[in-house]
């Protein structure tokens, strides 16, 4: 498992689990898509900034902190 916010440009990755626990996070990632078992698309990760990714049909932009809390694994 690794955080989503070190996975490289079109990389498609299955949430795993949540580094941090609490509802909150649940909450707010649950609300844009993003749950355990949810495949998502890295569209840019330039190492700095927001990350863009590929939801189901829509993209979305998250923070690079909220990134490094949910833990992926690439898809071969």
């Amino acid at each position: 498992m690794i955080p989503l916010a070190l996975v490289d440009n079109g990389e498609k990755v299955e949430v795993v689990d949540f580094a941090r626990k609490g509802r909150s996070i649940y909450c707010r990632l649950r609300d844009i898509g993003i749950f355990v078992g949810k495949v998502i698309e890295v569209l840019s990760n330039q190492g700095q900034g927001p990350i863009l990714l590929k939801i189901d049909d829509s993209r979305i932009a998250i923070g690079r902190g909220m990134a490094m809390k949910i833990l992926v694994r690439r898809i071969q």
